[in-house]
C-alpha cells in the first residue's frame, strides 16, 4: 500500500530523499532534491505523478479526499470516449500500486510552500482518518454506526453512516470516519466490532515537514454555489440540480443506482430543462466561462434520453460552445427530435404546485418572444470554480483575481495543470499533467546544473 497517511507501516521521514541518485547512477548535489510535490490527486495530479514516477522521480501526493480520483470519480461517463471513469481509473491505481516511487497521503493539505527550485520545504497538516492500514473493507463498522451524515460523494443526496467508504472503488480502499458526525471514544461501536484492530479513535492531526525539487499544483475544481443564484430556485426547489448532481443520478453507484428520478418524489423523469452558463459568464458571479458546461449538458441529456426514452430535454443557453473535435457530439446530440435548444436567458424558475412541476420562464431570442415550460427536472450548468477560491498554501503560489493559478509570476518551480490553471475537460486535464510533469524534471535539472 502506497498510502503513507496514518498508520502506513512506512515512516513519514522515508518518504522524501533529497539526494536520490542522478542519471546513470551519479550522485546528485545534496541541495537539489529530486522529489517531486503534487498537490491533488484528481485526474491531473495522479497523471503528473505517473509521468515523474514513470521517467525516475521520486513524487509525493498530497490529497485532501480520503480518496484519489477527485471530481471523476464522480461522474457517470466522460470525455472523450464517453466511457465509465472507473475503467481508466482503475488501471492508473494499478499503476501507482505499482510504482514504488510514488506515494501519497490522503486527508491531507498543504499549509506552507517555502524555499526555491531544487529545495522546497513543505509543510502538511494530516487530518485523522481513525482507520489503519489493516482495514479490509468488511463492512462490519458500517453496520454498527449508529451516527449519519449527508453523502458527499453524491453531492448530499442521501445519507452515509459516519464511517464510511466514498464508493467502491475508493484507493485507498479503507473506511474514514468523518469526526463532525461521530462522537469517537464515546460511542466506539465500530472498534468493538472491527476484527482486525483497523480503528482507532485516539489518532490526532499531524504535521509533515518534506523537501521537493519542484511542485505541481493540481488542485482542481469546485461546482459554483448555485444556491447564490437566487432565482434559478436551487436550495428551493428539490427538483433543481446541478450538472454534478446529474451525473451522480446517472451513474449506477449513484444515489437512485442509475435511474433518472425526481428528487422530490422519486417520479421518473420525463422532461427536464438544462440551463446553461449558471453563475458563469456573469459578472455577479462567475465572470468567465466555465469552459466545459454545454458539453455536459449535452451529454446529460443523453443519459436521460438513454434512461427514460420517452424523456425530453430542452437546453437554455447564451452561446453553445463545444469547440474543436467535440463539435461532432453536439451535431449527434442535437439531431435526437427530443432534445431541442434554445437561445435565450432564463429569468426564473418557480414551482406549480397543482401540476407538481417547475415552470422554467425564459427569453426566446430567435423567436423574439418569451417561453414558459413546465418540466420535472431543472439541471443548472453551475460553473466551475478552482478549489484554491478555498485558500491557497502560503507561499509564491501566484492566484489571478479569479483564483486560478498564474502561469507567469508563480516563480521557478512551481507549474499548475488541469482546473487549478483553468475550466478545462479530462483530455486537457491529462495532457497539461503530462506537460507540468516535464517542467517540474527540468527544473531539477537545472537546479542541479546551478549547484
Amino acid at each position: 500500500m502506497n498510502d503513507a497517511g496514518e498508520g502506513s507501516d512506512r515512516s513519514a521521514s522515508s518518504l522524501v530523499s533529497d539526494a536520490a541518485h542522478g542519471a546513470g547512477g551519479a550522485a546528485a548535489t545534496p541541495e537539489v532534491s529530486r522529489t517531486i510535490l503534487v498537490i491533488g490527486g484528481g485526474i491531473a495530479g495522479i497523471s503528473a505523478a505517473l509521468e515523474a514516477a514513470e521517467a525516475g522521480y521520486d513524487v509525493v501526493v498530497i490529497e485532501k479526499n480520503p480518496y484519489l480520483g477527485g471530481r471523476v470519480a464522480q461522474l457517470y461517463r466522460y470525455f472523450p470516449k464517453l466511457c465509465p471513469p472507473y475503467c481508466g481509473l482503475e488501471i492508473n491505481f494499478r499503476r501507482i500500486k505499482d510504482n514504488p516511487r510514488i506515494r501519497f497521503h490522503t486527508l491531507a493539505e498543504v499549509r506552507a510552500i517555502a524555499g526555491g527550485p531544487g529545495n522546497f520545504d513543505v509543510t502538511v497538516t494530516l487530518h485523522p482518518r481513525y482507520v489503519n492500514d489493516r482495514c479490509t473493507a468488511c463492512n462490519a463498522c458500517v453496520a454498527v454506526c449508529p451516527a449519519e451524515r449527508p453523502n458527499a460523494f453524491n453531492l448530499g443526496m442521501g445519507k452515509t453512516k459516519a464511517i464510511y467508504l466514498a464508493h467502491e472503488l475508493a484507493f485507498p480502499m479503507k473506511y474514514a470516519i468523518d469526526d463532525t458526525a461521530c462522537a469517537l471514544t464515546e460511542c466506539a461501536k465500530c472498534v468493538d466490532v472491527c476484527p482486525y484492530n483497523a480503528i482507532d479513535l485516539t489518532m490526532r492531526e499531524k504535521t509533515l515537514t518534506l523537501k521537493a525539487g519542484a511542485v505541481i499544483v493540481a488542485t482542481g475544481w469546485d461546482p459554483y454555489d448555485a444556491r447564490r443564484i437566487d432565482n434559478l430556485g436551487f436550495g428551493t426547489y428539490p427538483d433543481v440540480i446541478t450538472n454534478v448532481m446529474m451525473e451522480r443520478l446517472a451513474a449506477p453507484n449513484g444515489p437512485t443506482q442509475g435511474q433518472i428520478l425526481r428528487p422530490s418524489d422519486g417520479r421518473v423523469v420525463e422532461s427536464a430543462v438544462f440551463i446553461q452558463c449558471a453563475g458563469s459568464r456573469d459578472q455577479n458571479h462567475l465572470g468567465y466561462c466555465s469552459g466545459i458546461c454545454c458539453l455536459a449538458s449535452l451529454k446529460e441529456a443523453t443519459y436521460l434520453r438513454e434512461r427514460n426514452p420517452g424523456a425530453r430535454a430542452h437546453i437554455f443557453y447564451i452561446d453553445l460552445r463545444t469547440p474543436g473535435t467535440y463539435e461532432f457530439f453536439q451535431t449527434k446530440v442535437l439531431a435526437d427530435d427530443h432534445i431541442t435548444i434554445v437561445k435565450g436567458k432564463v429569468a426564473r424558475v418557480t414551482e406549480d404546485r397543482a401540476r407538481g412541476q417547475l415552470v422554467v420562464e425564459a427569453e426566446d431570442i430567435l423567436a423574439g418572444g418569451k417561453s414558459r415550460l413546465s418540466v420535472d427536472l431543472v439541471v443548472l450548468a453551475s460553473g466551475m470554480v478552482p478549489s484554491l477560491a478555498r485558500g491557497a498554501p502560503a507561499g509564491p503560489v501566484a492566484l489571478d483575481g479569479d483564483r486560478f493559478v498564474l502561469a507567469a509570476g508563480t516563480g521557478d518551480g512551481i507549474f499548475a495543470a488541469g482546473c487549478a490553471k483553468a475550466p478545462v475537460d479530462v483530455a486537457t486535464s491529462v495532457q497539461d499533467a503530462t506537460a507540468a510533469a516535464a517542467l517540474a524534471i527540468e527544473t531539477i535539472h537545472t537546479a542541479g546544473r546551478r549547484s
